[in-house]
């Protein structure tokens, strides 16, 4: 959709997935931390890294462990639940804006400590950029879009006019282990 924001292949002014990343972790914690991983090491692997299993492997751990970073660090100053209703827009920005500092800080880290550090202010600041565009825009349409939702009595399974995630996937990992079980 932006490909034609790209500072570099992979660097771009406007990174959707950043947000993806972000709001993952956000509603599943590390469920969605692992998710994150298993799919950058596809895609690192498969697309953009085929040939280059270490900077694949890298990748794909930097790229899954700044969001869970950033949802350990809601955990602790925000009390943060699945629902992302306790996250005012401020809060948002707030871990938006860590998400999109630690994301490029930890992908920099790496670059340094293997050497391929060309441009390196240039490529932080766009894809800190990037990043924070992506993300501000996949959370705030979402943060939006739950906002429309109608609101639910308190004695149903809604939680202020959303599902509680959380609660969904708790039910479908018990009902698989009594599968299992028996």
């Amino acid at each position: 959709m932006f490909t034609h924001t790209s500072f570099v292949r992979g660097v771009n002014w406007i990174y959707l997935p950043s947000g993806v990343r972000l709001l993952s972790t956000l509603l599943v914690g590390v469920d969605g931390f692992l998710g994150l991983l298993l799919a950058g090491l596809l895609v690192d692997f498969l697309y953009w890294f085929p040939h280059d299993p270490v900077r694949a492997t890298a990748g794909a751990i930097l790229g899954s462990l700044a969001p869970y970073l950033v949802y350990r660090l809601a955990l602790e100053y925000y009390d943060q639940r699945a629902t992302l209703t306790n996250l005012a827009p401020k809060r948002l920005l707030i871990l938006a804006v860590a998400y999109s500092v630690a994301n490029p800080l930890f992908h920099h880290l790496w670059f340094a400590l293997t050497g391929a550090t060309k441009e390196w202010f240039e490529s932080f600041f766009s894809m800190f950029v990037g990043d924070l565009t992506g993300t501000l825009i996949l959370l705030y349409t979402m943060k939006g879009i739950l906002a429309l939702l109608p609101k639910q009595r308190s004695s149903s399974r809604m939680s202020n006019g959303m599902f509680n995630i959380q609660l969904a996937l708790n039910r479908a990992y018990d009902n698989q282990s009594a599968r299992l079980e028996t």
